[in-house]
């Protein structure tokens, strides 16, 4: 391909008629004050969109637009040029053949970088427009920081064999190399391309011949790289020193917390090591301080059960519990309702191991039993502080159980979590644990339980029609009658599945939500409660739920394409166990 010509973007959209005359003047007065690009006021203003200027572009170059999400990029591809140069450029080999390699651009207008590019590839270009996030976000995807990280790998397996090297170096102990030691940009390039990747937990495994390190994204575990066994004690000590644990114990786990500054944000960092055959295990879960709480209302939430949680946070007391399994979310549920409660005229004091989310605006204490903070401890000394509203991390045992019951009944809003498989089982679940009836009865407010499950990826969900055992399913689950209805009004038309593409790393899922069920202590779940009769207080329960369980929940979510039908099998195999 010929090298393009120069456009005038402006002058193209008017002839396009995407912009008028007088906003493209406009533009230019920002353009001229603020030096920005003038394809990004556009955008900004919301006037045009990328894709609508980059198949404009296309179509003024003849070149090909081309959607990345349809066609990912290969790694293969991308080494072709350097990832500096991919970036500063902002262009993307895409395919080679016949001694011409296609390379995307997101503005091929420009020609510096045009050229620039036909340098370092040393062959024919064929150019291909693409809009500038989708170019960013493949960037991401294809210099995924893999190879990085296995070198940087390679790099400190090196500098460990050699004798020539202090562990201090090595380490970055010395003010003078801590930046530069191979550990500690090996750390950072995988704390970088974790934030990067949307990562929730980091883990540093030592195997027999090899240290791998996986990232749990959307729930689901993803090896990163494999490294040589030599670096295992050399990052473990180093994360160690970063969270103040013991670093001549190795015989026994331990448990710290630290905080990392990157180029592109900041997290807190909970690690957890644990001694393994081949050496110590590490885990960190990763809290990202950009990421904003999130909102009761923007949480997906049935509208039935939001109305409900709005009346029993609106009480001046009581006990609201949220319950599931560890990682089901139970902990951002319970901060998006502190979130709407915190204000000036309320005291609020969270109790919790460990403090997860940090809140302005609030009294929140980190319970340490190994110098006998323990929760009991902590409550008892918080019941003197005058609160309006208390958040435990979790009702682990009787003594913790009783406290917060007691709090609710005498005036305090409690806020907390119990491991349990439903919402109908809870209250039952805390008489179990040797909690009062009367005090059960008396203070539990709403019991909600929830779970995650992952979302079908918007950029290559597709239609998808019930395999045999996922039909089978559905007739169990359902009913014959209801399954028939259910074809028959084309609801079931609405089950999507993602292909799999580079937006979601090939997994067909992107991000995750939560599917709910709840119950309200009405007057006669509360007299089943008191009158000691379990089976009574189930029969009530169900009557209320009327059938909106976690599975119910999980496939209205699937019908409606939110999310894939194994998902929603998942949950209900779950919810059966």
């Amino acid at each position: 391909m010929a090298r393009p010509e120069r456009v005038r973007l402006g002058d193209l959209l008017i002839q396009e008629a995407l912009i008028t005359a007088a906003q493209l003047d406009e533009a230019l007065v920002e353009q001229k004050k603020t030096g920005r690009k003038l394809g990004r006021i556009f955008i900004d203003r919301q006037w045009v969109t990328e894709v609508q200027i980059a198949r404009a572009l296309a179509r003024q170059l003849r070149a090909p637009f081309i959607d990345l999400a349809l066609s990912p990029p290969t790694a293969e591809m991308a080494a072709l040029l350097p990832e500096m140069h991919a970036r500063r450029l902002r262009a993307l080999p895409i395919a080679d053949a016949d001694g011409t390699m296609r390379v995307a651009m997101a503005d091929p207008t420009d020609l510096a970088a045009y050229d620039e590019v036909t340098r370092l590839a040393k062959v024919e270009l064929d150019l291909a427009v693409v809009a500038e996030t989708q170019l960013l976000a493949a960037l991401d995807r294809v210099y995924r920081g893999g190879d990085e990280i296995a070198g940087l790998a390679r790099e400190l397996t090196n500098d460990i064999a050699s004798v020539e090297d202090e562990v201090g170096d090595i380490l970055g102990l010395s003010t003078a190399t801590a930046e530069d030691a191979p550990v500690v940009r090996l750390l950072s390039s995988m704390f970088e391309q974790a934030l990067r990747m949307r990562a929730s937990d980091i883990h540093i495994e030592p195997l027999d011949r090899l240290l791998r390190i996986r990232f749990r994204i959307d729930g689901v575990l993803h090896v990163q790289t494999e490294a040589d066994a030599k670096i295992a004690v050399a990052v473990a000590l180093r994360l160690k020193l970063m969270s103040g644990l013991d670093i001549s114990e190795k015989r026994l786990p331990q448990d710290g917390r630290f905080h990392v500054k990157l180029r592109t944000g900041a997290l807190d960092v909970r690690i957890s090591t644990l001694p393994t055959q081949h050496g110590e295990s590490v885990v960190m879960r990763l809290l990202n301080h950009n990421a904003s709480l999130l909102q009761l209302r923007g949480m997906g939430l049935p509208p039935a059960l939001g109305a409900a949680i709005e009346r029993a946070l609106g009480r001046p007391n009581g006990l609201v519990l949220v319950t599931g399994p560890t990682g089901s979310g139970k902990t951002t549920t319970l901060y998006a309702a502190l979130n709407q409660l915190n204000n000036t005229e309320r005291k609020i004091i969270t109790v919790e191991d460990p403090v997860e989310y940090r809140m302005a605006g609030l009294n929140q204490v980190q319970v340490m039993d190994k110098i006998d903070l323990s929760f009991a401890r902590v409550l008892r000394a918080a019941l003197r502080q005058d609160p309006d509203v208390i958040l435990i991390g979790e009702m682990r045992d009787q003594t913790t159980a009783e406290i917060g019951l007691r709090a609710a009944m005498t005036g305090h809003l409690v806020l907390s979590t119990l491991h349990t498989n439903d919402a109908l089982s809870t209250a039952l679940r805390l008489v179990d644990m040797g909690v009062p009836r009367y005090m059960v009865a008396m203070s539990l407010q709403l019991v909600l339980a929830q779970r995650l499950v992952r979302t079908v990826c918007p950029s290559c969900a597709q239609p998808h029609q019930p395999e045999p055992a996922q039909h089978e399913w559905l007739r169990q689950v359902l009913g014959a009658e209801a399954l028939g209805q259910a074809e028959a009004d084309a609801t079931i038309a609405g089950l999507r599945r993602g292909r799999g593409c580079s937006d979601c790393n090939h997994t067909g899922y992107s991000g995750r939500t939560g599917v709910y069920e709840f119950i309200e202590m009405t007057q006669e779940l509360v007299e089943a409660m008191a009158d000691d009769d379990p089976v009574r207080f189930m029969q009530a329960g169900r009557r209320q739920m009327a059938g909106a369980t976690l599975r119910r929940d999980a496939l209205r979510l699937a019908f409606a394409g939110r999310t894939t039908l194994d998902e929603a099998m998942r949950v209900g195999t779950d919810i059966e166990l």
